[in-house]
């Protein structure tokens, strides 16, 4: 009776959560490989008609793990300084993180700064956002970094829920669901993402507190909880200890 009974309460909680007939999803799943990353970027610069802020915006979630509407908020002089070299140890201001903390922002990626550089240079071209000649490449340092079709920032939109002013950039999203399209990797999201880089983190040794300065995640026990590290067994860790 009590392994019918229990039987019984796991089809229950399946049926609500609305995986019932579904595997659970583990923690794998949620991380790329670097052969997907290759191939999800080698797929979006075939496909995509602005292949260059296309690549710019899918490797800024995997070298950052940054949030799109993060991603919508931040201006030139976040990533370049005046002489337009990049900004290697930059920072989330305030105004851009969603949580209104500043964070460290680092851009030590060399597949990153490719694209990006190209993209600025097009923008240029294209002669958009400009400023003033030899200063940050010749863009406006107050422009955003990623443009929308339309040529200008995403557009970013206030909301009231539960009391509290909220914001949401719908068109990012677009743009990232489109990205996610042409890249044809398996269930990726924004938030597929941030597992992949809190998994790269903790692979390198972070603990949950800097992965948690990274992301943007006050206390390490939501850091756990969000981004659980890939434990092995105890006959992995003694596996040819000598």
């Amino acid at each position: 009776m009590q392994q019918v009974r229990l039987h019984r309460m796991a089809i229950q909680f399946l049926e609500v959560s609305g995986q019932r007939g579904k595997p659970m999803p583990s923690h794998d799943t949620l991380v790329l490989s670097e052969e997907e990353i290759a191939e999800g970027a080698q797929r979006i610069r075939d496909r995509s008609h602005q292949p260059h802020e296309d690549l710019g915006l899918y490797f800024f979630l995997l070298a950052t793990g940054a949030r799109p509407l993060e991603i919508a908020r931040l201006e030139i002089r976040d990533y370049l300084d005046p002489t337009g070299g990049v900004r290697h140890s930059s920072e989330f201001r305030p105004e851009v993180a969603i949580n209104g903390r500043s964070r460290p922002l680092f851009f030590r990626s060399s597949r990153l700064d490719e694209v990006l550089s190209s993209y600025l240079a097009e923008r240029v071209l294209l002669k958009l956002g400009l400023g003033e000649d030899g200063a940050y490449r010749g863009l406006d340092p107050a422009t955003r970094l990623f443009l929308s079709s339309s040529g200008r920032g995403f557009e970013i939109t206030p909301y009231e829920a539960n009391g509290q002013r909220q914001f949401q950039c719908r068109s990012i999203l677009e743009a990232y669901r489109k990205i996610f399209r042409y890249a044809e990797l398996k269930n990726l999201t924004a938030l597929r993402a941030r597992h992949t880089v809190a998994a790269k983190l903790f692979a390198r040794g972070a603990d949950e507190v800097q992965v948690g300065l990274l992301l943007g995640i006050a206390e390490p026990s939501a850091v756990r909880a969000q981004f659980p590290r890939e434990r092995l067994t105890l006959e992995q860790l003694v596996a040819n200890l000598i």
